[in-house]
């Protein structure tokens, strides 16, 4: 199955997926992509804009993954940040949405587009909800829980150990934020194997 990983950080979602299939990353920044490769030397590893990739090359793949940015859609940035940290109140991205409704319309195989629970009601219903993530998608995911670290306290030791990774050789600029932006492993590799016990199409058909 042809894989496009997109927003992929340094695979926090695709860790636990093995290298039976051909995983196509994109990444915008190359020292995060760097580590990306590091730990994934078997996947292709594109360093653009993910959310012009998609645009061109979404008839490519069998299945497409898409974690755009959070940020802007976070519910403690908001209600946190904003109402009691004098953090700066910005424009929700509507990449997220744009993806989700492009996807819905216009590719043939199976797609997920991640995201974190909003500070608003969503503007499109999720169709599941994960390890208090929302997930948008064409395909059933049931549901499960999860051993969920305390990841909002962490510091970078137990986040690496929580999430399986060792950045100490690398240089980025804020490995905490990193290392939290990960979707779990085991919520990317649960997320997977219903795909495939559904069967995915072949984007050659």
């Amino acid at each position: 199955m042809k894989i496009l990983n997109l927003y992929a950080g340094i695979g926090g979602n695709r860790k636990n997926w093995g290298d039976e299939h051909q995983v196509t990353a994109v990444e915008f920044d190359e020292h995060i992509a760097k580590v990306y490769k590091a730990h994934f030397p078997n996947d292709e590893v594109i360093i653009t804009d993910a959310h012009e990739y998609l645009l061109k090359h979404f008839e490519e793949y069998d299945f497409i993954w898409a974690s755009p940015p959070c940020q802007t859609h976070s519910s403690f940035r908001q209600n946190i940040g904003v109402r009691y940290r004098g953090v700066q109140p910005v424009y929700p991205d509507m990449k997220l949405y744009q993806e989700i409704i492009f996807l819905k319309y216009n590719f043939k195989g199976k797609w997920l587009v991640e995201n974190v629970n909003p500070y608003y009601k969503p503007l499109i219903e999720p169709d599941v909800e994960l390890d208090r993530h929302k997930f948008w998608c064409n395909f059933k995911i049931s549901k499960k829980d999860f051993v969920r670290p305390k990841l909002r306290a962490a510091q970078i030791p137990q986040l690496q150990e929580a999430l399986g990774y060792e950045l100490s050789e690398f240089k980025l600029p804020n490995k905490r934020q990193v290392l939290r932006n990960c979707v779990l492993p085991d919520v990317g590799n649960h997320i997977l194997e219903q795909l495939v016990s559904e069967g995915a199409p072949n984007a050659e058909n």
